[in-house]
């Protein structure tokens, strides 16, 4: 008898995982589903995702939690920022995203 385990689980859900300087994080499509949902403009801006994750133009802790970090990149066309949000883990996971006229202000990451 074969029991269905976590390992075909992970196999059913479709992960985009994007390299940058906090390890490899990951966007679930639960995750994705949520953005697309909540903030329906951020999905024309999921191919830049990889450059925000990688080189954000600049990077703030959360003010609520600690082990958040809220990436950010100037998208010129928009005149919005790329805010990615991610959860600082063992694997590091994406939270949400949005479109921000300005970041919000905080302590820089670095």
């Amino acid at each position: 008898m074969m029991l269905l385990g976590y390992d075909w689980y992970a196999d059913m859900i479709e992960l985009m995982r994007f390299n940058s300087p906090y390890g490899i994080i990951t966007l679930t499509d639960e995750r994705k589903t949520h953005i697309f949902a909540f903030h329906p403009d951020v999905a024309l801006c999921l191919p830049y995702f990889a450059d925000t994750l990688v080189n954000p133009d600049m990077t703030t802790i959360s003010a609520h939690d600690s082990t958040v970090i809220i990436c950010y990149r100037l998208l010129a066309r928009r005149k919005k920022y790329l805010a990615i949000v991610v959860k600082l883990t063992r694997h590091p996971f994406v939270l949400t995203a949005y479109l921000a006229k300005k970041p919000k202000q905080g302590i820089l990451y670095s």
